[in-house]
């Protein structure tokens, strides 16, 4: 019987994963393996600490994120990065993305690649975090503003991982102030609907 349960459990999973293509503008969120990105899970009380957009290029799925900088990465490469591999992933619900629009998101995705990451979460364009690029490309290619924005002091500042982070970043003039976007906030908005997942 356990046997059989396995058989379907995996089943159920490759129909989902076959089920599922890859469109430009889905949205992909993971728990990555860094010490930083556990931070981030305990601060913001999510298992997201990572997310990127989805971009085809010469037919392939890559996913454009802010990683040690701003860069194309491999779909599958990706997902790999991530812990035990699992991921979700949505997009706008309601709202089919039309050619231009799809343009319009690339262009502005364009202006960001090659900048580095920015470990001190601060809002100008200098350097850029995972949620931040995501919202950003699609705050200015189409107006949507996707998750809600928050400052620093409304998260949840009290684990010593996230003191000793903020400690070793900013000394004593933490930016409480800083506005900032976090993965789960992204993936939290109403915008958006799950159209697959492996999680």
């Amino acid at each position: 019987m356990r046997f059989i349960l396995s058989m379907l459990v995996l089943f159920v999973s490759f129909v989902s994963a076959a089920s599922y293509k890859p469109q430009d503008g889905d949205i992909i969120f993971q728990s990555s393996q860094s010490r930083q990105s556990q931070a981030v899970e305990q601060a913001t009380n999510s298992p997201f600490s990572h997310v990127g957009i989805i971009f085809i290029k010469n037919g392939q799925p890559y996913v454009f994120e802010a990683s040690s900088k701003v860069v194309y990465t491999p779909l599958n490469n990706w997902i790999a990065h991530g812990k035990q591999k699992n991921y979700v992933i949505k997009r706008l619900k309601d709202h089919n993305l039309s050619n231009i629009e799809i343009i319009k998101l690339k262009q502005v995705a364009s202006t960001f690649e090659g900048k580095p990451y920015d470990i001190w979460f601060g809002w100008d364009d200098n350097y850029i975090y995972c949620s931040e690029l995501v919202w950003k490309i699609y705050d200015r290619a189409l107006k949507l503003k996707i998750g809600q924005l928050q400052i620093i002091k409304e998260f949840n500042l009290t684990s010593p991982l996230v003191k000793k982070i903020l400690k070793e970043r900013y000394g004593n003039k933490i930016p409480y102030q800083e506005t900032v976007i976090s993965p789960v906030a992204m993936f939290n908005s109403p915008l958006l609907i799950t159209v697959d997942k492996q999680w």
